[in-house]
């Protein structure tokens, strides 16, 4: 958002504009809590810097139209304040913290007022919320009766985490200013939020990195489907997936692919499980992988039988229940390590903690593969902690792409695409009943099935992860939260491919 601004102002706008029109909106969008003339009392907290004078100009306009306004300044303001004169010119009442040892007056505005606007601190908090500030933002806390709305970042989040400062104020609603901050979907509250234009010229953000996906964006990139066209014109997705303990994971990753659209999906499976995934996924052709014994893959000629079928293939995913069997850990090295030629990769699950304790497995793995972590798989992958992994998601998936040459899909609530060259993206997408087995299966396979189809890998990952949390929405809808299970993603594919299209 600084980027932004700074490149508005080059561009004309200057910031005092940017910062009226902001107020303006913040205004005009608590005209439904405070609808008319006499309305209020409304009680609006300003801090020292922008988002204070965000607060101070939507004091203004809020008295001007007879709004009853206690605009309170819990921490000093500079002398000269244009923003602060012409809200008292409006009408507003001005009360300074430094007038009110007690905190009184605070604690008789906050628990009188119909809502409570907070322009404290927005984006421009830099350390934890110590005294006098702490003590002033408990009082509000203490006293609140009526909704707090936030203007641009509820006092207390950190913008890039999310994380919420436990002295800090927790909104019941957000007025995003410009554009959306990282914070807002890394740690959701459940909290409604809006964003409200503020006049940044069109076009200005094409060059910022990170970007949230929408239906918009994510339609725009959608495989076409060319009438004139036969299976081999939508790609080979080769699914290396399976184990006796883990048989399902096989099904979901070889259905999703197939779901996403690759035109012919062979699934490399242990001979013994073959015959249950057969009989339930007519669609797929199958590689049953030779074994010693139950459970126990032959390392070496499985890996010839999945290099062999790889040859033809457009795409590969490689570990879905593979399992952490010695065998099974010296199968997926042999298929992924030092090999120069091959379909496009995607490495998920039990690939992944094979090569976790490789030494410079990141430059033996033909790249840009798609590595598809949950935190616990990252912290291993990156030698941390998963409370390391989950301090800064964002970080976390950008620092890895770039450092392994990788494109990094760090999963869980708002989901991270990292591209080695700094591009990121960030699904907007919160389902704790996808908190369960088998959804991670189906989120792989349908980023295979994209990248079969020829899509730039990047993409393919944003629109599997996309498709992936739009369709597990539709499932809570069908089933709610506690009951959902992986194969009611699964099912739930074709209507959200469906509604992505229209």
């Amino acid at each position: 958002m600084r980027e932004l601004e700074n490149a508005s102002v080059r561009a004309g706008v200057p910031l005092d504009t940017l910062m009226e029109n902001a107020g303006l909106a913040v205004a005009e969008a608590l005209r439904d809590r405070l609808p008319s003339s006499g309305s209020g009392p409304a009680l609006v907290l300003i801090g020292p810097g922008n988002n204070g004078a965000d607060g101070l100009v939507a004091a203004r306009h809020l008295a001007a139209r007879g709004v009853a306004v206690t605009a309170y300044l819990l921490t000093p303001r500079a002398a000269v304040d244009e923003k602060r004169d012409l809200a008292i010119d409006a009408g507003a009442v001005i009360v300074h913290a430094f007038d009110d040892e007690d905190h009184s007056k605070l604690a008789a505005a906050t628990s009188e007022a119909t809502v409570i606007l907070d322009s404290v601190l927005g984006t421009g908090r830099g350390r934890p919320i110590e005294p006098p500030l702490s003590d002033l933002l408990r009082v509000v806390r203490d006293n609140a009766r009526a909704p707090i709305v936030a203007v641009d970042v509820a006092t207390g989040m950190a913008t890039d985490t999310g994380h919420m400062d436990p002295n800090g104020l927790v909104a019941s609603e957000t007025l995003v200013l410009g554009r959306p901050k990282i914070g807002h979907f890394l740690e959701p509250t459940g909290a409604a939020w809006r964003c409200l234009e503020i006049g940044i010229p069109d076009g200005l953000d094409v060059q910022v990195p990170t970007e949230l996906m929408t239906a918009g964006s994510m339609a725009r990139i959608v495989p076409s489907r060319p009438a004139r066209s036969n299976k081999g014109t939508f790609g080979r997705a080769l699914i290396v997936a399976g184990s006796e303990n883990y048989v399902g994971a096989a099904y979901l990753s070889g259905a999703a692919a197939g779901r996403a659209g690759a035109g012919l999906v062979t699934l490399a499976l242990p001979d013994t499980i073959y015959p249950l995934i057969a009989t339930r996924l007519a669609e797929a052709t199958y590689i049953p992988l030779v074994e010693h014994g139950r459970n126990v893959i032959d390392s070496g000629f499985a890996a010839v039988q999945v290099t062999d079928a790889s040859r033809v293939a457009s795409a590969m995913l490689i570990g879905p229940g593979v399992g952490q069997t010695p065998s099974a850990i010296e199968f997926v090295r042999s298929v992924l390590l030092d090999r120069r030629e091959g379909p496009r990769l995607v490495v998920d699950a039990d690939a992944l903690n094979a090569l976790a304790p490789v030494d410079g497995w990141q430059g033996r793995v033909r790249d840009p593969a798609i590595l598809t972590p949950h935190p616990g798989e990252m912290a291993r992958l990156r030698g941390s902690t998963v409370p390391d992994v989950e301090r800064d998601r964002v970080h976390s998936a950008q620092s890895a792409a770039e450092t392994w040459r990788h494109i990094v899909v760090l999963k869980g609530a708002c989901t991270v695409v990292a591209h080695p060259d700094g591009r990121t993206a960030i699904s907007p997408w919160v389902n704790p009943g996808m908190a369960t087995g088998g959804t991670g299966d189906v989120l792989a396979g349908l980023i295979t099935g994209f990248l079969a189809q020829g899509m730039d890998p990047f993409d393919a990952a944003s629109l599997g992860v996309y498709v992936h949390g739009l369709a597990g929405n539709i499932a809570r809808r069908a089933v709610g939260e506690v009951a959902l299970l992986a194969g009611d993603v699964l099912e739930s594919l074709p209507p959200a491919l469906k509604q992505l299209a229209n």
